[in-house]
């Protein structure tokens, strides 16, 4: 979805059609949280390795933790038309599915006049890479993704939530 200002234009754009950040100035400051998920696909042993603590890289999830922390906390410094928010909250938990497959869901919140969509994003996929990188020198086939937003509330827009 795309944001539109009352005159049904994009507002990433100005009016000679170059990308702007959009100016939230006027909106309204509101809770808002967003939950974003990612799925690295991996062996079976990679995934055992990596809950039995069997990684030479150190604890990966303790890692992918902190990494997808930083990501959320980063976010306008990768994408470029991000607004840089103050967070309220980060959260990411890690779960598989017992063969090869581990889900990182993260849930981010601040109070403010823009959405963290982006940050919850950022966080799973930094996450997801950091499990990949400390994963590595056991297999370099591992599939990250799909990474999806899950759901988002507040703002204008109102709320989400993914079918998937």
């Amino acid at each position: 979805m795309s944001s539109k200002s009352p005159d049904g234009k994009l507002t990433h754009f100005n009016e000679q059609g170059r990308a702007q950040m959009v100016d939230i100035s006027g909106k309204q400051v509101t809770v808002r949280t967003a939950v974003a998920m990612t799925t690295v696909t991996m062996q079976p042993d990679t995934l055992q390795a990596i809950k039995a603590g069997k990684v030479g890289k150190g604890d990966v999830l303790a890692v992918a933790q902190i990494a997808g922390i930083q990501g959320a906390k980063r976010t306008s410094d990768w994408i470029p038309m991000c607004h840089p928010l103050p967070l309220t909250g980060v959260n990411l938990t890690f779960t598989d599915n017992g063969l090869n497959e581990l889900y990182i869901e993260v849930t981010v919140k601040t109070e403010g006049k823009t959405g963290v969509e982006m940050e919850a994003l950022t966080a799973a996929s930094a996450a997801a890479l950091t499990v990949y990188d400390m994963c590595k020198a056991l297999q370099k086939d591992m599939i990250i993704g799909p990474t999806l937003l899950r759901s988002k509330t507040g703002g204008k827009s109102g709320d989400y939530l993914s079918e998937f």
